[in-house]
């Protein structure tokens, strides 16, 4: 049987299993497909293609949708092709950026690349009947009535069935952990849950030989997650890089453009143009062009000029300064035939990795270079890149504790002792670091909060804005990703969900526009210089 409702950690503060233990899982027990179905997002569905396709395992990939204010009601949604990964990235954005997003008409709609697998009555009887619909059968313990109920309600309806045991975390005690997270996650102690705040205690990895036991009285529920997993081919083309063509205005192609402002640039970098700047400068862009980053080198280029154009202050900085075309396009400051460095450290054929320019920016003008990416290549192509934030063994121990009902007083006077470090040296870091040895966690209630706060190390607690990151799509960003709003919703800035190394996988670029405090203040202490020699 095909697992195809799993919810790992970036179910976030949900679920604890993490995406490597869940191959490893099914790596042992011979499953060759499985799916990863987070609740309202794709932070780790990059990051899981990946993993499980290096394992030779088929990743089925999919999303769990609830309804705002009603999250009993929900559906499992699986793409069944690039398509169909497209419209999911489209309806996970349309749940977290829109305020009026009811899953009830999304599911009116006929979406024919996608499946949706629900165990609820009320799903099933608004559906558009030409959409792939599933009833999924869940006969745990406290929920065989309702199960057979659905049941029933399928047969009487001609909706096929499908066999489901949700995964929110590897083991049966680790129901336990899932206490902890959503305390944390609903700021609540983890004695005061209520039984419909938590996920049924049997929703653990089960064995297949026992999904079959649940299910040997209805076949068709194995076979049909079978079925499923067969029709689900989705082929993200991962690290094949998807970047945007550059609009130009000439005849030229945009290779043919790149090499002629290169060389118009080394003119007015060089007063003679040695043969070795010439070699250089055909080696280097001979090396872009198979590398398929011809296009990527002409939008810093421009952005960089208008930066200039409007008076910006900037430097380029980073390994960049190894290349003679970025210095020839003025990206970097830094003359690399002078100070003989090496283009390869930047990029050479042998590396897989994205070339990486740095441009810095005043704090001041940044935003505003920003904007003009946003509007020259359009808000549906531009996004800001998000990082992922993590448990560190600060936060997870106070996070913990406070779950455990301890007052903010009594954590801080253990906390200010935690330096920065992973949460999971917490059971010895009081051998492990000076200022911590007076810590004495061998006692309860510490000893258990210890515990359990080192078993939720590197757990991703939230999204937050990548300090320079944005890219740039082909075509509408939602394609090859969903978007949501950053933490603060407020200030109205949208980030990918997928983080920077997610990104990459993709094969899309990032952009690295810094925000740099130190030109803010070199511009103003020259235009404060400049307004005093105009009054003398």
């Amino acid at each position: 049987m095909i697992p195809l409702h799993v919810h790992t950690n970036y179910s976030l503060l949900q679920s604890t299993l993490q995406i490597e233990k869940l191959i490893t899982l099914c790596k042992k027990n011979s499953i060759t497909a499985a799916a990863v179905t987070d609740t309202n997002a794709m932070y780790g569905l990059i990051q899981f293609s990946a993993k499980a396709l290096q394992a030779g395992i088929k990743p089925i990939l999919g999303t769990y949708i609830d309804e705002p204010g009603n999250i009993k009601l929900y559906t499992i949604i699986l793409a069944k092709n690039n398509t169909g990964y497209s419209d999911l990235c489209k309806i996970i954005t349309q749940r977290k950026l829109n305020d009026d997003f009811s899953l009830i008409n999304i599911l009116k709609t006929h979406w024919k690349n996608l499946f949706f697998i629900s165990s609820s009555l009320q799903i099933l009887k608004v559906i558009n009947s030409k959409n792939s619909i599933y009833a999924e059968l869940i006969p745990t313990t406290s929920n065989k009535k309702d199960a057979l109920h659905l049941f029933e309600y399928a047969k009487q309806n001609n909706i096929p069935v499908v066999g489901s045991n949700p995964i929110y975390f590897e083991e049966k005690h680790d129901f336990e952990l899932h206490r902890l997270v959503t305390a944390i996650r609903l700021n609540k102690t983890i004695t005061s849950l209520s039984k419909d705040e938590l996920v049924d205690e049997e929703f653990y990895f089960k064995t297949v030989p026992e999904l079959e036991r649940m299910f040997r009285k209805i076949p068709e529920a194995i076979s049909n997650s079978h079925k499923i997993a067969d029709e689900c081919r989705v082929d993200l083309k991962l690290n094949e890089y998807k970047f945007p063509e550059f609009p130009t205005t000439n005849a030229l192609s945009n290779f043919d453009f790149l090499k002629r402002i290169t060389f118009e640039g080394s003119q007015k970098r060089y007063k003679n143009i040695e043969s070795k700047i010439t070699k250089r400068l055909e080696y280097e862009l001979e090396v872009i062009s198979e590398l398929n980053f011809v296009n990527y080198f002409l939008i810093v280029w421009d952005i960089v000029q208008e930066a200039k154009r409007r008076g910006m202050m900037l430097i380029g900085r980073g390994s960049a300064a190894n290349s003679l075309v970025a210095y020839c396009l003025e990206l970097t400051q830094v003359d690399p035939i002078k100070l003989n460095l090496y283009f390869e450290r930047f990029l050479n054929r042998a590396r897989s990795n994205p070339p990486d320019v740095d441009i810095d920016f005043s704090w001041k003008e940044r935003d505003e270079i920003v904007k003009y990416v946003f509007e020259k290549y359009g808000y549906d192509r531009v996004a800001m890149i998000s990082t992922t934030i993590t448990f560190r063994a600060r936060s997870a121990f106070r996070e913990t504790a406070k779950a455990f009902g301890i007052s903010d007083r009594e954590i801080s006077r253990y906390s200010k002792k935690i330096p920065w470090t992973d949460a999971a040296n917490l059971p010895k870091i009081n051998e492990m670091f000076p200022e911590s040895r007076s810590l004495d966690f061998d006692k309860e209630p510490w000893k258990t909060i210890v515990s359990l706060a080192s078993r939720i190390a590197k757990y991703p607690r939230h999204l937050s804005i990548h300090p320079s990151g944005i890219v740039i799509t082909p075509t509408k960003i939602t394609d090859y990703c969903a978007l949501e709003y950053a933490k603060n919703k407020g200030l109205g800035l949208i980030i990918t969900q997928p983080d920077m190394y997610s990104i990459e996988e993709l094969g899309l670029i990032k952009i690295d526009l810094l925000s740099q405090r130190s030109l803010g203040v070199l511009r103003d202490t020259i235009e404060t210089i400049n307004k005093d020699l105009q009054k003398n």
